[in-house]
């Protein structure tokens, strides 16, 4: 495969939950916060958790989000409101080294079921600038040949590592399976009254995660280009899982600026393996990519990496824009 990586084992499986401040899932209700709402109290870290908490509890969890719909997850920052919140739930559910004020304010809590999602699946790190130089999943370099070194600080000497791997799993939908599995089981410990159900609807989203699993397969099968450019690095593990190759223009911190020689590579790049397309993303900044895309000729699309879901999301939910991401990829990508 064409993506560079060192895999890592994932930590401890830990209790699961979820949690929230602001609403993003049918779940929840608009002015209701965490705490003596006679259901199952999730706080969930931001969207992709939220989702998880909403599918699998169903009727019988109430789920806010601490990050609202249009805020770039990576720059939360936890407010003592919301620090107070999740000393009311049940459980919090989130993604260790994704938000780091998250991270400290459920360290520090008093929840008894806190779950960290990415203690339920294998992370990898992929590099700040994810894709050429990274070793094929078959041992192979690609043809450029160069070789991973910039590790995960920018040309500024400012340090964007997330602890324990990239954390944007789930863009995968095999390892988004896999966490979901993981919630169901901590659901059911955590609230035992209703295992039974939580239990099936653990089986039907995980069914659902396959059966989109199988649509990017063969839908991203018969392909005239493996490359792809986008804004940050949250795609590695899409990339790497249908065999692609992720070209970041930043880092795993969508924040994080590139260098002048960054910006020229990507040009060649996009030269040598006919991409056609730069791709941005809807919360975050598109003018770096539409001027790389203005400079080379290029289109500009969407991509989306289900960070949230605004008016401006192709979809109404995970898998409506995974699947709007898709059919971004198949025609950036030639694939008939």
């Amino acid at each position: 495969m064409n993506v560079r990586r060192r895999h890592i084992s994932a930590v401890a499986l830990t209790a699961v939950a979820a949690l929230g401040f602001g609403t993003l899932t049918a779940c929840s209700s608009d002015s209701a916060a965490a705490g003596d709402t006679g259901t199952f109290d999730v706080v969930a870290s931001f969207y992709p958790m939220a989702f998880l908490a909403e599918r699998i509890g169903g009727e019988h969890v109430h789920v806010t989000s601490l990050t609202q719909p249009g805020q770039e997850p990576h720059d939360l920052e936890i407010s003592a409101r919301q620090t107070a919140q999740l000393e009311e739930a049940d459980a919090a559910l989130y993604l260790k080294g994704l938000q780091p004020s998250v991270d400290e304010a459920i360290g520090q809590s008093p929840i008894a079921t806190k779950i960290d999602a990415a203690e339920l699946t294998a992370l990898e790190e992929h590099g700040t600038e994810a894709g050429h130089g990274e070793e094929h999943g078959d041992g192979h370099e690609d043809e450029h040949g160069h070789e991973d070194e910039h590790g995960h600080e920018d040309e500024h000497g400012h340090d964007h590592d997330h602890e324990g791997g990239d954390p944007h799993i789930w863009l995968d939908p095999v390892k988004y399976a896999e966490v979901a599995e993981g919630v169901g089981k901590a659901f059911q410990k955590a609230d035992p009254d209703h295992a039974a159900d939580y239990r099936k609807n653990t089986a039907t989203l995980v069914k659902d995660l396959e059966a989109l699993d199988e649509k990017f397969r063969t839908g991203l099968t018969n392909r005239t280009s493996d490359v792809f450019v986008t804004t940050h690095a949250a795609f590695g593990y899409l990339a790497e899982r249908y065999g692609l190759t992720e070209e970041a223009i930043s880092g795993l911190d969508p924040d994080t600026e590139p260098s002048g020689a960054r910006v020229k590579e990507l040009q060649k790049i996009a030269k040598d393996d006919g991409v056609t397309t730069v791709f941005y993303e809807t919360l975050v900044s598109d003018k770096t990519a539409k001027t790389l895309a203005g400079d080379t000729g290029l289109k500009t699309d969407v991509l989306d990496p289900v960070e949230g879901i605004t008016d401006h999301s192709r979809g109404e939910d995970y898998f409506q824009v995974m699947e709007a991401n898709l059919t971004a990829l198949r025609t950036a990508l030639g694939a008939r």
